[in-house]
This record gives C-alpha cells, structure tokens and sequence, in this order.
C-alpha cells in the first residue's frame, strides 16, 4: 500500500477516501442521504477522526451521530473495517465481507443497524477492545454507515457507505522501517549521445508505524562519475505497516557510459500526534545496468583492437 500521526493535507485526503465527514466512502458509491459525525464527550467535540492510544488488553468507548436530513425514516447498518493503502495512494476501507484482522475486529458497535427519524439523529456507541497479545504498533480502520439490506459485492452497497477513520496505536515499542525492494535500472538512448533511464523500485513498510517516504534519485556512470539526479519526486503516501507502494522515475540525459548505476534515497517521514513530521534515518539503495546490450562486447572488441595494433607495433620494432 501507496502522502499519513498524519498531516493535514494528507488528513484531507484521507477523508474523501474513507467518506469522513460526509463523503462517499469506497469506488463508484451511489449519492448517500445521510451524514456521520463523531459523538461529543470526553474526547472531545468536533473531532474529525477518531484517535486512541490502548495498551493491550485495555478498552475504550465512543460513539458515531448519524443525521438523517431526509423526510423518510433511514436504516443503516454499522460496522467496522480495516484499512489498506488503494492503487491511488490513498487509504481506504475494505469491504464488509473481509475478514477483519485488526481494527475492524477490535472496534464493537453496540447494535449493527440504526433507524434514524426523518430530519433526526442517532448515536451508535461502540467499544474498542485489545486483545492481550494485540502486537504493538499502529493501525488504521474505521466505522462505516451503509443502507441496511444492501448489497456489498464491491465494498460499497447500493446506497454508498459513510465512515469515519479510526487511527489506533497499540502500547509498545515503535519501531517505523522502510526498505526498497527490486530496484531496477533500464537504459533507453543513442550510443553517441545522452538519452533516458528509468529507474523503478518497491517502497516497503517493515516496521509497526505508518509512514510516508521522502525520495530522492540519480544516476550516475561507473565510479559514481557523471551523476544526474532525477526530478523532484513527490513524497510517497503514508503507507500502514506491511504496505508496499511501486515508484517508477525517468532520469533525462544521461550519458551511456557503458554501466550505470541508479541511487535510491528515502527517508523515512513518521507523524505524530499533534501532526509534526519527523524525519528518520536515510535507507539507501543501488541498481546497476549496461546501456545496451551490445556495450560489453563493443568494449571487448576495442580492447582486441588495441592489443592487436600494440603487439603489430611491437613486431616492427623487433
């Protein structure tokens, strides 16, 4: 999964993609009637999320407000889900029928349907419960409205699902970690002039936190000479633990200089609680290539030619 503690723009984001504060939530959701709203307690008010810190083992409670503005009683369904990083970049909330693992297993509503009145609310409480071994770390789901009766064959349900996040961090040791995996070289250009790499890898999430990666890449010939560094590159999306996001960055004029060398940078972006961005320590990688098939042999025979003129000249002088 693949730019979110999470930062406000990000948080935005997150928002449209969960359906938080009133929007659709899930791919291709019909128009909904209603909108869902965290409950006003000792949390807080006006909250746009919701936010825990549980060591395991321990439990909270809250609630969700659903309004209905509409002139006909409303049915809903309540439930919980995970989340995961969407091809987007962008999180989301999988679909009803997944199997929960974390969040969407811990958090209970306390009825799994809600009829609101015409022009009236309802609050659904609902408990987060930690099991003893819940392994630390962060995690990400959310408590999601679709019309009860529904069908949910795609995630969204006839009439839209809304949700709001549920952003949850385990007690224990914090441990955020990045890796980039299959990092790849390719070479595309004339032998007697620059032309274009591109340099691809997979960012994964190794650790327990969420995290985005600022990236930074260049390309440079054999003993690092000649370096050119791609262009700005946007950071990653905030990717959850276990998540992966695929980067492809072209590189432009670049000298074939027989074997290049691509660098990959990333460092690690962890966000707290009050939305401070903390870099961590850099994780760097290398890819190599030839610039074309042919450059190995080409070298070869340019070395034949010239032992074969030394050796000729050696003869004459014999």
């Amino acid at each position: 999964m693949r730019t979110t503690m999470i930062c406000r723009a990000a948080a935005v984001a997150l928002l449209a993609a969960l359906g938080l504060a009133g929007a659709q939530a899930g791919p291709a959701a019909a128009d909904t009637s209603w909108t869902v709203r965290t409950a006003a307690n000792d949390f807080g008010s006006d909250r746009q999320n919701y936010g825990y810190t549980i060591d395991p083992g321990g439990q909270v409670t809250d609630g969700l407000v659903v309004d209905n503005p509409g002139t006909a009683p409303l049915r809903l369904a309540v439930y919980a889900a995970d989340a995961f990083t969407a091809g987007n970049g962008r999180l989301d909330l999988v679909a009803r029928e997944t199997k929960p693992a974390a969040v969407g297993a811990w958090v209970h509503p306390a009825r799994p349907e809600v009829t609101v009145p015409p022009g009236g609310s309802a609050e659904v409480p609902f408990t987060v419960t930690l099991p003893q071994d819940a392994a630390p770390g962060e995690y990400m789901g959310g408590i999601v409205t679709s019309l009860a009766g529904a069908g949910e064959a795609d995630g969204t349900g006839a009439g839209g699902r809304l949700g709001i996040r549920i952003r949850l961090r385990v007690g224990g040791a914090l441990k955020p970690g990045l890796s980039v995996e299959d990092p790849r070289v390719r070479y595309s250009g004339s032998p007697l002039g620059k032309g274009d790499a591109t340099v691809t890898y997979t960012i994964r999430n190794t650790g327990n936190a969420i995290l985005a990666a600022r990236q930074t890449v260049s390309v440079s010939g054999p003993f690092g000479g000649s370096g050119v560094p791609a262009g700005r590159i946007g950071d990653s999306p905030q990717l959850l633990p276990g998540d992966t996001w695929k980067v492809s960055v072209p590189v432009h004029g670049v000298a074939p200089l027989l074997r290049l060398t691509g660098t990959i940078n990333l460092v690690p972006l962890l966000t707290d609680a009050s939305n401070s961005v903390a870099p961590l320590a850099a994780v760097e990688t290398t890819a190599d290539t030839w610039t074309a098939p042919w450059a190995l042999p080409l070298l070869l025979a340019a070395l034949c030619v010239v032992a074969a003129l030394v050796l000729r000249r050696r003869r004459r002088h014999s």
